[in-house]
């Protein structure tokens, strides 16, 4: 093989290593992007629900004051409360989404091992030396 033949097949090489290099890169790049989409998502949400949660405690302050025997059975009251109920199942699907049941194991380098302890090396074992 001639020595410009080995420089054209090492380029080729290389290019399509960075091809697959900058492929995952976008990949990665894309489910940060859309983690992040999500994040604020759920933070709009939080947002909204702790309006509700103010309006309603302003609604029942409202109530209260006019000596409403029953702040709970108000229409407007049991809106807002549906309203944060509905809100906070938006939060909870948006936080579970995406989450997979991932059972857990232990790698061959751990297992066996607990946490905090290791077995010593064989250069240190029986000298009674700290390590």
């Amino acid at each position: 093989m001639s020595f410009w033949n080995k420089i054209q097949s090492d380029l080729k090489e290389s290019l399509s290593f960075f091809k697959e290099g900058s492929t995952l890169v976008t990949d990665k790049i894309e489910k940060l992007a859309d983690e992040g989409r999500k994040k604020f998502t759920v933070f709009n949400l939080n947002m909204k629900v702790q309006e509700e949660f103010a309006r309603l405690g302003g609604q029942i302050y409202d109530l209260i004051g006019k000596k409403s025997k029953d702040p709970l059975a108000n229409k407007t009251v049991t809106s807002i409360i549906d309203t944060i109920n509905k809100l906070e199942t938006q939060i909870s699907k948006l936080e579970n989404s995406g989450r997979k049941k991932v059972k857990k194991t232990a790698s061959k380098k751990t297992r066996g091992r607990t946490k905090g302890k290791h077995k010593p090396s064989s250069a240190t074992a029986g000298k009674g030396g700290k390590s």
